[in-house]
């Protein structure tokens, strides 16, 4: 019987302040994206032992539009549900059996009907086996549903094989599910449950000597609180001590933790010795009565300022989350929120409006009371301009804007410098070493003097100089990671956030005439249709004929103008293509690249042999 062959594949993320973009790009050595697909690595180990099976990562390497393969199974968060659809529908039309899974899928299995095949909701590791039993016995039903708990000492080690680990900037690994708190706008409740449920040690043994042998150095503990079952987590943290001492300190941690993990000094001390560089944490505000009436009471056991900064040190970093919008927030909230992560010192501020997710507590609460707007996917992204949410306490279009300015101050040279200043004051210094050799740590600092430091002018010059610790050298890897992390979350809000006013239409026909002076006799001659829709600022472009080399090179000016500019998008649509233009078009592909996530791309199936355009920075679409 011939083996099946499985295609697992992770759609494109939209770009976010998660993705880094402008540190993976122009400052990380050989690096593509932040975190492999965990999940895509354990359903493959899932997998029948005959069955061949291959996973490829969007956001780092070309999609197969032509796959040979039986199966294609396509995962998605709620950040992902709009390309995941689009990949469903293509290979779906193509004859493809398509298979939807993943943490939105397991939420709302209900948005993927007439998009998938199947759907395989909540935690794999007993529906997926009996999903393949069924495939492979040409029995496979529309939908698979965990309703129980799963014992994660059933999880298998993980297929690091099958990833390109090297591509990453960090490798990812899970010990834990669920979390004992009941956050009224989390998710993870809804899916995992209340009580965590961990892996046991020799697992995690295994999964580390696993990526020890990969060669991997820095190690993300994806777990949506590690510090749930305190008790548990000093286990762990005590074996990761004596792992970390028996191979010579090989790996860097970091992972996502409660701030009650402050109160607790023998805590504290163990994750700095188990090598924990960095933790990610839920902070949300500082304000006890928001907290307690979003039911995060476990940020109130004392003041957070003090708890971030006695985490400081110990040598650890802390990376935070920030909401705005909770009933109780004015206008004023944005200024203590600014206040408060500028005195914190925390770099890595993922400040995110208030979103009710679906099939949550607030979601729930927000939709008895009216209080819900746009559709199911106004929900999938908090760090965008807008929510799916009514605020109480301040008109929602006044929100958005205090918003967009919370970051045009956080992300300003003195924003960032500010921060690393007050990190520095209380921060240790770093136990854990850097994953990169000395050579790279050099390119790192030179790339980013000359791409960040040096283009932002004296002003910023000054500000950098002005933030290092001259009289602490140990601590200077600390400040400049901040600042390519600073800079990064910069590059994001300048080309995301509309810090240009949407031009009026009137503008919009002045581009449009510049465009088609610019095309010149391809417009003329039907060959390339144009049209801007000043109304949403999109421009479709569509080569209907055969057009030369001095198309591509006399369009990319007014083209780079135009994204810079305005907010508008681009979608490129070739029918036809001739080698010998290939070179040009590639350089115009490659100067776009910086707005690839505004820019989609279809491709005739005729032209694809010919074309190779970097679906992980561009919106890829074949017909």
């Amino acid at each position: 019987m011939t083996p099946v062959r499985l295609l697992l594949i992770n759609p494109r993320y939209p770009e976010s302040f998660w993705s880094f973009r402008w540190a993976v790009d122009s400052v990380l050595p050989g690096k593509r994206a932040i975190n492999p697909p965990l999940g895509l690595a354990t359903v493959a180990a899932l997998c029948p032992p005959d069955w061949q099976v291959t996973i490829v990562d969007e956001n780092v390497e070309p999609i197969p539009l032509d796959p040979q393969a039986d199966l294609i199974g396509i995962c998605g968060m709620g950040v992902q549900f709009r390309r995941q659809r689009t990949l469903l529908d293509f290979y779906r039309r193509r004859g493809h059996h398509v298979v939807a899974g993943g943490s939105y899928a397991s939420l709302c299995p209900e948005f993927y009907e007439g998009h998938a095949d199947t759907v395989v909701a909540g935690e794999a590791e007993y529906v997926w086996p009996e999903f393949c039993r069924d495939f492979a016995a040409g029995r496979a039903k529309p939908l698979y549903r965990e309703t129980g708990l799963v014992k994660l000492e059933d999880s298998p080690a993980p297929r690091f094989d099958l990833l390109k680990l090297d591509l990453y900037t960090t490798a990812t690994l899970q010990f834990s599910r669920g979390c004992p708190y009941r956050c009224e706008f989390c998710d993870i409740i809804v899916m995992f449950g209340r009580k965590p449920r961990h892996k046991r040690i020799e697992q995690v043994r295994r999964e580390l000597d696993g990526l020890r042998a990969a060669k991997v150095r820095n190690v993300f503990f994806v777990d949506d609180n590690l510090v749930g079952n305190k008790a548990v987590a000093k286990e762990l943290l005590r074996f990761l001590a004596e792992y970390q001492a028996e191979h010579d300190r090989p790996f860097s941690f970091g992972t996502e933790a409660s701030i009650n993990l402050a109160q607790d000094a023998e805590l504290l001390e163990l994750f700095r010795d188990a090598g924990f560089g960095w933790l990610f944490i839920g902070i949300e505000s500082s304000d006890p009565a928001t907290l307690k009436a979003a039911l995060k009471t476990q940020n109130m056991q004392e003041d957070t300022l003090t708890s971030v900064r006695r985490i400081y040190s110990y040598g650890i970093d802390v990376l935070a989350g920030f909401i705005v919008g909770f009933d109780q927030d004015t206008t004023e909230t944005f200024d203590v929120q600014h206040d408060f992560i500028v005195e914190s010192g925390i770099q890595a501020a993922m400040v995110g409006l208030l979103t009710a997710l679906p099939h949550t507590p607030l979601h729930k609460r927000l939709e008895a009371e009216g209080r819900l707007r746009g559709g199911p996917e106004a929900a999938h992204n908090n760090t965008r301009l807008g929510t799916n949410i009514v605020p109480l306490s301040m008109p929602y279009d006044v929100m958005v804007e205090r918003y967009r300015k919370l970051f045009e101050r956080l992300t300003s040279d003195e924003g960032i410098a500010a921060r690393v200043r007050n990190k520095l004051r209380y921060m240790a210094a770093p136990l854990v070493p850097s994953e990169y050799t000395g050579r790279q740590q050099i390119g790192i600092v030179a790339r980013l003097l000359v791409r960040g430091i040096l283009r932002g002018g004296w002003s910023r010059c000054s500000a950098f100089l002005g933030s290092l610790p001259w009289l602490a050298p140990r601590k200077l890897p600390v400040a400049i990671v901040d600042w390519v992390g600073g800079l990064a979350m910069r590059d994001y809000v300048e080309r995301h956030f509309g810090v240009r006013p949407v031009p009026a239409p009137a503008a919009a026909q002045r581009w449009r005439r510049a465009l088609e002076r610019a095309a010149g006799r391809y417009v003329r001659a039907g060959m390339v249709g144009l049209e801007l829709r000043g109304d949403r600022w999109q421009l479709a472009l569509h080569l209907k004929g055969v057009v030369e080399g001095d198309f591509f090179r006399s369009t990319l000016r007014p083209l780079e103008r135009l994204l810079r500019r305005t907010p508008s998008t681009l979608a490129l649509h070739i029918d036809v293509l001739r080698g010998s233009v290939l070179p040009d078009l590639e350089r115009w592909v490659t100067r776009l690249s910086r707005h690839g996530d505004r820019v989609s791309v279809t491709v005739a199936e005729r032209c694809r042999s010919l074309l190779r355009i970097d679906s992980p920075v561009f919106h890829l679409i074949a017909p």
